[in-house]
């Protein structure tokens, strides 16, 4: 297993996201600004657009990736670190308080696509680490969209470049699998149970918007 010390983060510009939702309840999804400095960032161009749909898609992503292939979760870190300076921000932690951190490549076909990372707070405490702890090579979103105690937050996306804490890790999740590239997209929610709040970010490789689907439309309605 790699293990990785905590990230500070850089500058942040996020986006929300819109479309309806599965297993999880979750406020009606609107742009907004953040009062620490989050601010939007929409899709301008086409190359963007061609990842539109897997930012702000509020399905289970570990289903979506099902459907197109054979899916695999490799563990490369979790453990008690520092958060994201925006992380840390956003779940009002001081600086220098660490938190339960889990870091994992979403694998299709053996090739990792997606880097998530994911922040839990020590306080107060829970069963959503002991949960966490438990996963293994499962991943998160089996957790979060099969229990119904789960409400999710907004969806918010933003370009990562080298300046962001994430930028590097997902660099080395994603290994050889792309090119070096300036700016990776992500997305970002919150999800609630029981008083216990955890971030989980998702990073995307470039070669997500090259994805197809392996079987019939039909099939992957009744699979999600």
């Amino acid at each position: 297993m790699v293990r990785r010390k905590g990230h500070q983060a850089g500058a942040t510009y996020w986006r929300t996201g819109k479309s309806p939702c599965s297993a999880i309840s979750h406020p009606t999804m609107t742009i907004q600004t953040d009062t620490k400095g989050w601010r939007i960032h929409t899709l301008h161009t086409n190359n963007d657009a061609t990842i539109r749909d897997w930012l702000t898609d509020t399905g289970s992503l570990t289903r979506r990736l099902q459907a197109l292939g054979t899916f695999s979760v490799v563990v490369l870190s979790q453990q008690l670190a520092l958060p994201t300076r925006d992380e840390a921000a956003l779940l009002g932690l001081r600086n220098g308080q660490l938190a339960w951190i889990r870091e994992v490549a979403l694998c299709l076909d053996g090739k990792p696509v997606v880097f998530a990372h994911t922040a839990l707070p020590r306080h107060p405490r829970g069963p959503v680490l002991r949960w966490l702890k438990r996963l293994g090579n499962r991943s998160l979103g089996a957790l979060l969209f099969a229990h119904p105690g789960f409400s999710r937050g907004p969806l918010v996306a933003q370009r990562l470049d080298h300046r962001h804490a994430l930028h590097k890790p997902a660099l080395e999740a994603f290994q050889d699998n792309v090119s070096c590239p300036p700016e990776f997209w992500a997305r970002r929610s919150s999800f609630s149970f029981r008083g216990q709040r955890l971030l989980v970010t998702e990073v995307f490789s470039p070669t997500v918007s090259k994805l197809r689907f392996k079987i019939p439309l039909d099939a992957r309605r009744q699979a999600l």
